[in-house]
């Protein structure tokens, strides 16, 4: 048997107008004395005030530090301000980059944080696994769990619908990614985890199942969402990798940020990707794209504001993002011929 370490969130808040809780919080978990709060300049407006409030309550002292961009850069920079504010705990509130430098910063100088997501965009709200630019790895690489997650659903349904879909694809991409799993048991004998799997599935039948709510916005819909992606986070730390929510549709999301780098967000492009992965796999690519149509998420390589030839040279080369982890593009090994063909089939380009 395979032995992997398990890390999971000590305490997680989910509901409306949590984020006064967080001096409490941070008392409970033994953080009583300085916090330094990263965060970008579109969240520092909105969640400030209740933050400052809520910490000065608890007489915890609190330091800002703003983060622009998710690269080594901006982490060395928040390593410094940590070495300077000895602060017990690091608070990453916002969106996938602040969160992603909360997490690796406080990783590599050792002490916890705790993720507050002022969006539901992204997988990353409860894992390990952080998206920062710079190393020699263009996929994600491995940081800390957060000691906690505090969720607050009241800011999270005011971000714009944009993030939410976003997180829709992210959640939804996990279809994919089992299945590429149970493909690398069966073909290599790699590790596979029932319970891990099954959870990263569920979150992404659930969210399917309330593709209506959740393009109306509906509180309990976007409760949905959220849990769903703290799920996907749980999943991954019961797995002891990213394999229940990483498969051949994030190796295509990295080949299309290396080819032709733009503003389409993490969780778009992983939805496209599964839907040719699906279709790969001989699944219903129909469904899974029919769902992220009805939510609003992109569907297309127009719809992601990438060029056709661009988005058939991500698919030839995705399957050398991660050599090592075994997928559906490791059996299909498309060339660019195979490529342009899938992409015909699924409508991902014209």
């Amino acid at each position: 048997m395979n032995i992997h370490r398990m890390q999971l969130p000590r305490e997680v808040i989910v509901g409306q107008n949590v984020l006064s809780d967080t001096g409490e919080m941070c008392k409970t978990l033994g953080f009583s004395k300085r916090v330094l709060i990263i965060t970008g300049p579109k969240v520092i407006g909105v969640i400030s005030e209740i933050l400052e409030n809520s910490l000065d309550e608890a007489n915890i002292s609190s330091d800002y530090e703003l983060v622009y961009e998710s690269t080594l850069e901006y982490v060395k920079l928040v390593e410094e301000k940590i070495r300077r504010y000895k602060p017990k705990v690091i608070l990453g509130v916002g969106g996938g980059k602040d969160i992603d430098v909360a997490k690796l910063s406080s990783a590599r100088t050792g002490i916890p944080f705790i993720s507050i997501p002022s969006a539901a965009s992204h997988d990353g709200i409860a894992s390990a696994n952080t998206s920062v630019k710079g190393f020699e790895k263009p996929y994600s690489i491995k940081a800390q769990v957060p000691i906690a997650v505090i969720a607050d659903i009241d800011i999270i349904s005011k971000s714009p619908y944009r993030l939410t879909a976003s997180g829709c694809g992210d959640i939804i991409a996990k279809y994919s990614a089992v299945r590429d799993w149970k493909l690398a048991k069966r073909m290599v004998k790699e590790y596979y985890g029932d319970y891990a799997s099954n959870l990263a599935l569920m979150s992404a039948k659930l969210v399917m199942k309330s593709h209506n709510d959740i393009k109306n916005m509906k509180v309990g819909a976007i409760r949905t969402v959220v849990e769903a992606l703290i799920s996907c986070g749980v999943a991954m730390s019961i797995a002891g990798s990213s394999r229940p929510c990483s498969g051949s549709e994030r190796m295509f999301a990295h080949a299309l940020d290396l080819v032709t780098p733009n503003d389409a967000l993490h969780g778009e492009k992983c939805g496209v990707g599964t839907i040719i992965s699906v279709c790969l796999q001989d699944g219903n690519w129909k469904m899974v794209r029919k769902i992220l149509d009805k939510i609003g998420a992109p569907t297309s390589a127009k719809d992601l504001g990438v060029g056709t030839k661009e988005f058939i040279k991500a698919l030839v080369i995705a399957r050398k993002i991660r050599p090592e982890r075994y997928t559906i593009l490791s059996n299909k090994k498309l060339d660019q011929k195979a490529a342009k063909e899938v992409a015909k089939i699924t409508s991902t380009i014209d």
